[in-house]
């Protein structure tokens, strides 16, 4: 870990314990550093390397047949920067080890499933980066505060979501869930900000004034799942996201700090290097037509 920027390990000051309150989180804090917008700019090119370094070992390996695997599930509030960490973040590993997908609506068909279904399609197979733009948990956020489904629907869910994660980690998987926890006000300015901006009108989605009233049920809903759902081996932290830099920066910290458990190792060429070599320097002399 960065000296220079990082003081204390964000992955562990940020990850949820017990007795974790949601309302105990201020969004515009940033703990585990002092080092300022500048700094955190610096700390995630510094450290993009270091990331792809070891998501190139994880898929590496895949090739053959480790079973390893990551999922880092996105979940926020609109307009609190899942975009952000998603280009800033990931966009510069290896495009061939990364999978990202951005739920949307369920279509007619997803919704004929169970709701784990189109979930279950997305996730990443050995050697690859998932990244969820949303996810599985929506389904017991929004469904919750608007009531789309009855409440012992949702208490199923929660199990349902569970025993999904637990199925995925005994196959090899590792899953990081991080909720970027931006304040109202904060969002607020995004959103203005967006209509300030013609090139940034196709950012704006006026539902999103339509759930701001409803802030105070979606901060509930949000305690409650993750301490329905959290789990050593399906951890949740809560990322203060109301300093854009701050939140790039720890969640690709938390990133590097799973992949760093994982510990992926280059694999054995399964050939005598030098023997190939030698091979490879016969043909130097060789004319081609």
């Amino acid at each position: 870990m960065s000296g220079a920027f990082w003081e204390a390990d964000p992955g562990e000051l940020l990850r949820v314990r017990e007795g974790f309150a949601l309302g105990d989180v201020d969004p515009a804090a940033t703990p585990g550093t002092s080092g300022g917008k500048k700094g955190g700019i610096a700390e995630l090119a510094r450290a993009a390397q270091e990331l792809r370094g070891l998501q190139e070992k994880l898929f590496a390996q895949s090739r053959l047949g480790a079973p390893d695997r990551l999922l880092v599930v996105l979940q926020a509030m609109d307009a609190a920067g899942k975009g952000g960490i998603v280009n800033h973040v990931f966009s510069l590993v290896e495009p061939y080890g990364l999978r990202l997908t951005a739920f949307k609506a369920p279509t007619a068909e997803e919704r004929a499933h169970d709701f784990l279904w189109r979930v279950e399609r997305r996730l990443p197979g050995p050697g690859v980066i998932g990244v969820f733009d949303r996810s599985h948990y929506e389904d017991v956020l929004i469904q919750r505060v608007r009531g789309l489904a009855p409440p012992e629907e949702i208490e199923r869910r929660y199990g349902a979501i569970v025993d999904f994660e637990r199925r995925f980690v005994e196959d090899g998987g590792r899953i990081v869930k991080i909720m970027l926890h931006i304040s109202p006000e904060e969002q607020a300015e995004r959103l203005l900000s967006r209509l300030d901006d013609p090139e940034k009108h196709w950012k704006y989605n006026a539902g999103d004034v339509e759930e701001r009233v409803h802030w105070a049920a979606y901060m509930e809903a949000f305690g409650a799942a993750i301490a329905r759902s959290d789990a050593p081996s399906a951890p949740w932290f809560v990322v203060p996201a109301n300093a854009k830099w701050y939140a790039r920066a720890a969640v690709q910290r938390i990133v590097i700090g799973e992949l760093q458990r994982i510990d992926p190792r280059w694999p054995d060429p399964g050939f005598d290097v030098a023997a190939e070599r030698a091979r490879v320097e016969a043909t130097l002399g060789l004319r081609w037509p």
